[in-house]
């Protein structure tokens, strides 16, 4: 998914004080541990204990003290200065999102109401674009001036400064070394540019980045080469980072585009993450089985291959994906002159209804009735939010392409869009994969009026979604298996060794839910719904969430690959 702009970047703010929070936290060395025999901070009692490992509930307590778990087991005459009760609930290890979008809407409204509420306690980001690296041509596209740094390290400086309330790390992407570089250009990049991009990759990984991420079916990446791409791979690879991405296609050539993923790791020598793992558009339903061959294949040879997905069956990006891509060359502003200037639009409408017909116009949903408008960013336009495009069209009064661009131009390409391009049988084939984990690919949003337009409702519901359909309604998975994905799997793809498990000495994040009612609420046609059974939300010792209900407490971290800073 490509975020939209105006959604992560407005409004920004980079210090306590401005976001209304106080002072900031320092982020010096962490304070001496009490003494052992010292009173705990927080103890929480006799729940369902199901570690993150895959192993089945035990019955237990946990202590906490500072940021750290410092017990586990029957602590029948333990105290501590606070306490929580887990009767009839599960004690997990806090939830991992391995594809989030959360890096600007953090900075702005840290309280992460929608993660936290469905469990998350620690995100993964940079997909498509990533914060670094920082000129006037990254800039431009995420129509921003100017942001208060310009490598990583700031970056992480300024996301603690403003108080997020889940931890948060990142990988760097070839779409943002590459416009940094080249702009939007259409084509290869010289010896010196190529340099260029490795260094920057380099910097990156020197400050913490879990590696190198590609969204091959945007540009500017969809413009590099696998070559181009093995190269800047092996930069990450030598720092220890692995290669994420977006693949080049998820719908005809899905299988194809698996084994060039593949082929990148493998050549650069690391680990490959897939993301949001899928089989889109209906003739290509049932290729998910291929998909899984040509990965477990990969995984027989010795290649670190692992996937995330999101349980829903319909995707969400931007409406301008619709576009053929060499229309977006040079960036938004010429592309929004194609779409202006009537030579070219002419190009677009042939390209875009050939054969007598409007189905290239959201091919992966089968055609325009299968794509609806999730959110825009000019007033005038919000009445077609929640509207499929057949229907935008019919209230515009025009055929469907020239409604498409024209709504394109009054939104400045910033329109979102949902296409219901996914079959029920193949997301849960590639679930039942045991290298599957979670990535909801939607960025931290608020949960009430203040939210516009129809957010897909993977923002909202995504990991009780999980629990309640696939868990405890159709028993596609088993809950501790569940758990692994949601926890110790995901830290361990990206070298969290003290997350992901419930252990002494680990970090204390712990999402503590009631496995009987836990489940989403979040629908397409009324997605800002928060879960429900997600009682307690635990991150670096401190409840974010408690009885249900936000404690606005904000103690998340940066989180950088290996320990890094």
């Amino acid at each position: 998914m490509r975020p939209l702009k105006s959604l992560l970047l407005s409004p920004l703010c980079f210090a306590a004080a401005a976001c209304g929070g106080g002072p900031a936290p320092s982020v010096g060395p962490a304070p001496a541990p009490a003494p052992a025999d010292a009173p705990y901070d927080l103890l929480i009692r006799n729940g369902m204990i199901v570690d993150g490992t895959g192993s089945p509930w035990v019955r237990g307590d946990v202590a906490i003290r500072g940021d750290r778990i410092a017990a586990v087991g029957l602590l029948r005459t333990a105290q501590a200065r606070d306490t929580l009760d887990a009767t009839g609930l599960v004690i997990s290890p806090g939830w991992i999102d391995m594809l989030g979008h959360s890096e600007y809407p953090l900075l702005g409204d840290g309280r992460a109401i929608s993660k936290i509420t469905q469990g998350i306690t620690s995100e993964i980001t940079g997909e498509v674009t990533s914060v670094v690296p920082v000129n006037a041509n990254t800039l431009r596209e995420l129509g921003q001036d100017d942001v208060p740094w310009r490598d990583l390290d700031g970056y992480f400086r300024a996301l603690e400064a403003a108080r997020p309330a889940i931890n948060l790390g990142t990988f760097v992407t070839v779409g943002s070394v590459r416009r940094y570089v080249m702009g939007d250009a259409d084509r290869a990049p010289t010896p010196v540019e190529l340099d260029t991009m490795r260094a920057l990759v380099a910097a990156a990984m020197e400050d913490g980045a879990m590696g190198l991420s590609s969204g091959l079916i945007y540009a500017p990446a969809s413009y590099a080469s696998t070559e181009e791409v093995i190269e800047l791979a092996r930069v990450a690879a030598a720092y220890g980072g692995g290669y994420a991405s977006h693949m080049r296609s998820e719908g005809d050539r899905l299988v194809e585009a698996v084994n060039e993923a593949i082929r990148i790791g493998e050549t650069a020598g690391t680990w490959v993450q897939i993301h949001h793992l899928k089989a889109s558009g209906r003739p290509n339903w049932g290729k998910m089985p291929q998909a899984v061959g040509a990965i477990d294949a990969a995984r027989a040879r010795g290649v670190d291959v692992t996937a995330d997905q999101y349980p829903y069956p319909a995707s969400g990006t931007g409406l301008d994906a619709i576009i053929p891509n060499w229309a977006h060359a040079g960036g938004t502003d010429s592309l929004l002159a194609r779409l202006a200037d009537p030579a070219t639009r002419a190009r677009l409408r042939a390209e875009l209804t050939a054969g007598g017909a409007e189905t290239n116009i959201g091919t992966s949903a089968g055609g325009p009735s299968g794509v609806m408008i999730a959110g825009v960013t000019v007033d005038s336009l919000r009445r077609y939010q929640g509207m499929r495009l057949t229907e935008m069209a019919a209230a515009r009064g025009q055929e469907v392409v020239d409604a498409v661009f024209d709504l394109l131009l009054a939104d400045r390409a910033e329109t979102s869009a949902i296409y219901f391009s996914m079959s029920e049988e193949d997301i849960e084939y590639a679930m039942r994969q045991p290298w599957v984990m979670v990535g909801i690919d939607a960025g931290a949003r608020a949960a009430d009026s203040t939210v516009s337009g129809k957010p897909h409702p993977r923002a909202y519901g995504s990991f009780p979604r999980i629990l309640c359909r696939y868990v405890r309604e159709r028993g596609v998975i088993t809950l501790p298996d569940a758990i692994r994905r949601f926890t110790s799997l995901p830290a361990q793809r990206v070298g969290l060794d003290d997350r992901g498990v419930i252990k002494e000495g680990m970090y204390a994040d712990f999402t503590i839910f009631d496995p009987n009612t836990v489940c989403d609420r979040a629908t397409f046609e009324e997605p800002v719904q928060v879960s429900e059974g997600i009682v307690h939300v635990i991150v670096n010792g401190v409840p974010v969430l408690r009885d249900g209900t936000p404690t606005d407490a904000r103690p998340g971290r940066a989180l950088r690959r290996g320990g890094t800073r």
